[in-house]
């Protein structure tokens, strides 16, 4: 706003006393200041209020202004109620420094202009950051990108003094202000996707408020593909793709012009969203043809050919991959009413990013393919020097960890993730063993409890890779077999047998260890195996019967 704008208000009560020629200045900010040298808190272009106290006798006029025409302040405008009137020295030195000067009635209160003051700027400054976004819009939907998501966060920093940032739906900081003090902590993004999730599942509007310690965040759907608030027909079919443009600020009293401008935002970075899709589909492709060259036992020679074509596309400037890895996802939802291939194709392409790298641009190293409900990615793992190249691989439970809780508030309580992880391959040849051994170790994921579990090839070596296959029936009369006369005898008797048969187990037999571990006399414990023993017509020293016992645990 400009100077000259403060007299047509009436309500201000500011009276001109000097500076007519300067009132086309523009104003960015209001401070009330009594320090006789107050010009550490100023950046400029201020209106300064003073009440005068800082004025003792006539001498003191000329610093204070001098101090502030160094500063670039706006203006001046002097308080009546210290001395009754605006002292002449102080007119004198604002004319001679060229210093706007008006005289506040005492009557109104240095608040009610500041709060003028600051809705005109802050009304102003949203204006121009909308015709700002809007060329950035036209730029980038008719030409080369305009600088990302970063540009406009960078816009809302200097012109709003909002701190915002893009997070993907598993809590990964995808773009950010570059000047906004420390970046969120990965616990605050994976808490603010959650947040966001399980807002989006319930249909709560937007934006979802959310307090993490001493500060609120305005959570704003960022959905691709030019889709409205209801253009897509099921919520699932994007919930786990879309990112989230998170504010620190709470929006719940924001005038519709400020959440008309953030809305603009979304669909700005909405439009860099979808233009890194459409850039997928070259990876995208090459991961389909890799596939299918795998699934139909394709020579090892055609195989070896097409990987050395994607591997300069997939690791730019790395030359080949040494080592690849296949990672496996699927998305299943209860009432199997949602396709749930392009979802889990979607999510790898996020989550096996590194969740501390920021940035979309790491997602270009990853090749995924989706069939059925069923995702396949193949992960090109670049050489460590003094390393054999599997240093860098993908562990299943570091993935889980990293996303398991902002997921599963987005499957809530109808939808399932699986993951299953590959080892290392160096050659053609091995990725039809590597894409075997992560759809099973997929299944193992999916024999256990919980909306987001995964599993790795480590774990292919046990037991555990034949649980998964076992049919259910076969289960159930296995276990029924041998742990329901144990569990009626429990109910009967409070006998702790199962836990007992646990420990027991633990324990390797260890009849010292066990009854230690469960705080009892080793005769007491005896008394108990030999119960189970009696019970169940089997032998605990039998190493037979020792796993039978261990697998009806597993599989109860």
């Amino acid at each position: 706003m400009r100077l000259r704008a403060l007299l047509d208000t009436d309500a201000l009560g500011l009276r001109l006393l000097g500076g007519e020629d300067e009132l086309d200045r523009t104003v960015q900010g209001v401070m009330t200041t009594d320090l006789r040298d107050p010009s550490r808190y100023l950046a400029g272009g201020e209106l300064v209020l003073t009440g005068l106290a800082w004025r003792r006798d006539a001498e003191d006029s000329e610093p204070f202004v001098r101090t502030l025409a160094g500063a670039g302040v706006a203006g001046v405008a002097a308080g009546t109620a210290e001395f009754g009137y605006v002292p002449e020295d102080l007119v004198v030195a604002c004319a001679r420094h060229r210093m706007p000067l008006f005289a506040v009635h005492e009557s109104v209160a240095f608040a009610t202009i500041t709060e003028h003051v600051v809705r005109q700027v802050s009304g102003e400054r949203a204006g121009d950051l909308a015709a700002v976004v809007d060329r950035h819009r036209r730029l980038m939907t008719s030409g080369p990108t305009g600088g990302g998501p970063d540009v406009v966060l960078d816009l809302l920093r200097s012109d709003l003094d909002l701190r915002a940032w893009v997070l993907s739906p598993a809590g990964r900081l995808i773009a950010g202000p570059k000047a906004a003090g420390p970046e969120l902590p990965p616990e605050v993004c994976a808490r603010l996707a959650a947040e966001h999730l399980s807002a989006a599942r319930v249909g709560r509007h937007t934006p979802h408020r959310v307090l993490i310690g001493p500060a609120t965040y305005s959570l704003f759907p960022v959905r691709g593909g030019g889709r409205s608030a209801q253009g897509s027909r099921d919520v699932r079919e994007s919930v786990l793709s879309d990112w989230l443009l998170a504010v620190e600020a709470d929006a719940g009293d924001w005038p519709e012009e400020r959440l008309d401008l953030l809305q603009g935002v979304t669909q700005l970075i909405a439009v860099e969203r979808d233009r890194r899709e459409a850039a997928r589909t070259v990876r995208r492709r090459l991961a389909q043809e890799i596939l299918e060259l795998v699934q139909t036992g394709a020579a090892p020679a055609e195989m070896a050919a097409r990987l050395r074509v994607a591997a300069p596309v997939l690791l730019p400037g790395l030359g080949a991959a040494p080592h690849w890895q296949v990672v496996v996802a699927r998305v299943e939802w209860e009432d199997g009413t949602v396709d749930g291939g392009q979802a889990a194709r979607s999510l790898l392409e996020e989550i096996l990013v590194d969740p501390l790298a920021a940035g979309a641009e790491p997602s270009d190293r990853i090749a995924v393919a989706h069939t059925g409900d069923e995702a396949v990615a193949l992960v090109p793992l670049p050489a460590v020097p003094g390393g054999d190249g599997t240093e860098t691989g993908i562990v299943a439970d570091t993935l889980l960890e990293s996303v398991r809780d902002p997921l599963s508030a987005g499957l809530n309580d109808d939808g399932r993730l699986t993951l299953g992880v590959s080892a290392a391959v160096h050659s053609a040849e091995g990725l039809r063993g590597a894409l075997e051994e992560a759809r099973h170790a997929r299944r193992v994921a999916a024999a256990r409890p919980g909306r987001v579990c995964a599993a790795g090839h480590q774990e292919l070596a046990s037991h555990v890779l034949l649980l998964p296959f076992v049919p259910d029936d076969v289960r159930r009369a296995f276990t029924a077999r041998l742990l329901d006369p144990l569990r009626d005898y429990d109910r009967r008797h409070r006998a702790e047998l199962i836990p007992t048969l646990e420990a027991f187990l633990d324990c390797d037999g260890s009849w010292t260890r066990c009854a230690s571990r469960l705080h009892l006399h080793v005769n007491t414990l005896r008394y108990r195996v030999g119960r189970i023993e009696q019970l169940t017509s089997r032998d605990l020293s039998r190493l037979e019967d020792k796993l039978d016992f261990f697998l009806a645990l597993r599989m109860s």
